[in-house]
């Protein structure tokens, strides 16, 4: 068994709500574990700075946030180097879904904050963005769903948590993963096109380890659309 006796293959207790912030064009909260994101979309709109603006296309902003309270040692208020790396990725993560050609020369303003954090951080701030802009009424060529995926010792797992990552300090009371460090692999996935739009890889595991991981980690992102579909139904069915 796990720390929390998931099924290698099983994710979290997963949540997801749309509309949660009233005066956003899209917003949704969503939940995976105890790692918790709010996100936000505002536009297609004016850009700024104007410069960066594209002619054929929109240019998606990103905006990231560990919030101080998120964590146990609390953090700095602010971004920091990390959060802006993290921002870049969940842009990336975006670019082959977003049909950003219908709106030249505009702004989409995607903010994401994390009110609290037990790994997967990123993840999950990937599943709410998405269904904000989904909200937002942006077109999409499907939703982007998100989990990292990881090699603990000698077993493949979904949905790594913070203690999962930190295996090596819990060696001698979890004898059940045998020996080895952790690897986390965050992937992003788009169903319609089956592309993955993100892989990130912190650790060191074989090439053939890594195909499994990412079919592992594939896996849990259709696991995780159909949680996020479920969320949009029940939102428009709330409102009609």
């Amino acid at each position: 068994m796990r720390f929390d006796e998931r099924k290698e293959d099983e994710l979290r207790p997963t949540t997801a709500k749309v509309g949660v912030i009233k005066n956003a064009f899209g917003s949704a909260r969503f939940q995976m574990g105890k790692t918790i994101a709010i996100s936000g979309v505002y536009g297609p709109g004016e850009l700024h700075p104007r410069r960066i603006s594209q002619s054929d296309r929109a240019v998606i902003k990103v905006y990231y946030d560990m919030l101080s309270f998120s964590v146990p040692d609390r953090a700095r208020p602010g971004p920091d180097r990390r959060d802006h790396e993290i921002s870049l990725k969940i842009k990336e993560a975006f670019a082959p879904a977003v049909i950003r050609e219908e709106f030249p020369k505009t702004g989409i303003y995607l903010y994401t904050y994390i009110l609290q954090a037990d790994a997967g951080t990123r993840c999950v701030a990937i599943n709410a963005a998405s269904l904000a802009l989904a909200q937002a009424g942006i077109p999409m060529r499907d939703l982007v769903s998100s989990v990292a995926a990881g090699k603990i010792g000698e077993k493949f797992v979904l949905d790594v948590t913070k203690k999962e990552e930190d295996y090596g300090h819990f060696v001698e009371n979890n004898k059940w993963y045998g020996k080895g460090a952790a690897t986390d692999v965050p992937i992003a996935y788009v169903p319609a096109t089956k592309e993955v739009s993100l892989l990130q890889l912190d650790g060191e595991v074989s090439e053939e380890e890594l195909k499994k991981i990412v079919k592992l980690g594939i896996k849990g992102c259709k696991k995780v659309h159909e949680i996020q579909v479920k969320a949009l139904k029940d939102y428009y069915n709330e409102e009609n």
